[in-house]
């Protein structure tokens, strides 16, 4: 039985970003995901009901981007690669 591994590597300031208490996972704004998937995917992933996800698309398609979740650096790396997974943009910031 074998086991595989897989090696992650970070750069010097996601490492130092890490260090902050509280991270935000912020959704960017693309020419591809219509609404309805941005939609979906807040409410499958993130718990927001309908009405809030509704609210994050406006935001993100008029201002660009939009901050849809808080806490620590490893939490929202996990809430990141879901997204992105689901074909968005999204970042830690």
């Amino acid at each position: 039985m074998s086991t595989e591994t897989k090696e992650e590597t970070f750069t010097l300031k996601e490492i130092l970003s890490s260090l902050k208490t509280v991270h935000r996972l912020i959704l960017w704004n693309d020419d591809v995901n219509t609404f309805e998937h941005v939609i979906h995917c807040m409410m499958q992933y993130l718990d927001y009901s309908e009405s809030q996800a509704e609210k994050i698309a406006w935001e993100v398609h008029t201002k660009g981007k939009c901050a849809v979740l808080e806490g620590s650096f490893t939490e929202m790396e996990v809430y990141r690669k879901i997204l992105q997974s689901e074909g968005l943009t999204a970042t830690v910031d």
